[in-house]
């Protein structure tokens, strides 16, 4: 298929890449969506969003692409590293490449831009987050999101190339606290959900959910990131939809769990992956390696590995020392 005009490239044909499929063929863009599964090239609607069918700029392929504009690597952060080595291998220099994916990577506990400065050396990159969830952005329904680079500039041209009216994006320099807080909030919405399922009441899970920003912001400072981040689109935003949705696979998974059901039962019903459950033990190793206290996070992980049941955890949380806030 030979492409005129501005091309977008997309990586990963998931739920969060079709949507953004959509959502860069609104801004003009010729767009080449990866699919790592083979598909007929001529697909107008995907799996894992039914009922969206793509606009005519999106071509599917099995085929990574050699020249873009810019890239944005929409996988899951456990194979971030390796489908972003591939990538590496076919993509011309120069060209950026956006991660959307949110996490840690298990094992390293790496950020995202971390793991693609070592497969992707010296490439200009960039992380988008934001309180999206991919079918209403998909639907063209309002939306915003943070794009930020440790080049103020960069990530400034990047947001324009990806600005619509329905997408509205927004620049920012601070790395760390953006993709910190687009790995925790998976974690703390698991925990949210586990309140509201246990029956632990709404005045619960806003406790739970704004503690969980203090733990958040010094984990962000001690990155080097800015703690006033956290009120953005990338912080209390996307804590506030993922920690209240039912659409959100972590807080709905979290519920299950609060009602009674076991984690393994819960993931073997599913098709889609659960970030928070994987990333959970990684930021629980993160905040060790830096000194930083994360009383909820840890509560939420030993919560998913059986440590504690629901009735201990709940007295861990709120039997601590009455502290300043």
């Amino acid at each position: 298929m030979t492409m005129t005009g501005r091309h977008i490239a997309v990586i990963g044909a998931g739920a969060w890449g079709t949507a953004l499929a959509c959502a860069a063929a609104r801004t003009g863009a010729n767009v080449t969506l990866w699919m790592r599964s083979p598909v007929a090239p001529d697909v107008r609607e995907l799996p894992r969003l039914p009922g969206i069918h793509l606009p005519d700029a999106v071509h599917v392929t099995g085929e990574f692409p050699t020249q873009a504009d810019l890239v944005l690597l929409v996988v899951p952060v456990q194979t971030a590293r390796q489908v972003s080595a591939a990538l590496e291998q076919s993509l011309a220099p120069g060209i950026p490449v956006i991660t959307c994916c949110k996490g840690l990577e298990q094992g390293t506990s790496l950020l995202p831009l971390d793991v693609l400065a070592e497969t992707m050396p010296g490439r200009p990159t960039a992380v988008l987050s934001g309180p999206n969830f991919a079918i209403e952005v998909a639907q063209g329904l309002p939306a915003a999101a943070t794009l930020a680079s440790a080049d103020l500039s960069l990530a400034q041209h990047l947001a324009s190339q990806l600005n619509s009216s329905s997408f509205r994006l927004y620049a920012s320099q601070d790395t760390a606290a953006v993709q910190l807080a687009g790995a925790a909030k998976n974690v703390v919405a698991i925990g949210a959900g586990i309140v509201i399922g246990a029956g632990l009441g709404e005045n619960g899970r806003a406790a739970l959910i704004t503690r969980a920003v203090a733990e958040i912001a010094r984990l962000a400072e001690a990155l080097g990131g800015r703690a006033s981040t956290l009120a953005g689109l990338s912080g209390v935003g996307d804590l506030i939809l993922t920690c209240t949705g039912r659409g959100s696979r972590n807080y709905s998974l979290g519920v299950e769990l609060g009602e009674g059901r076991s984690l393994a039962d819960i993931l073997a019903s599913r098709t889609t992956v659960t970030e928070g459950v994987l990333t959970a033990p990684a930021l629980v190793a993160l905040a060790q390696s830096l000194n930083v206290q994360v009383p909820i996070i840890e509560t939420v992980t030993h919560l998913l590995s059986e440590k504690l049941t629901i009735d201990e955890a709940r007295s861990l949380l709120l039997d601590r020392p009455p502290t300043v806030e």
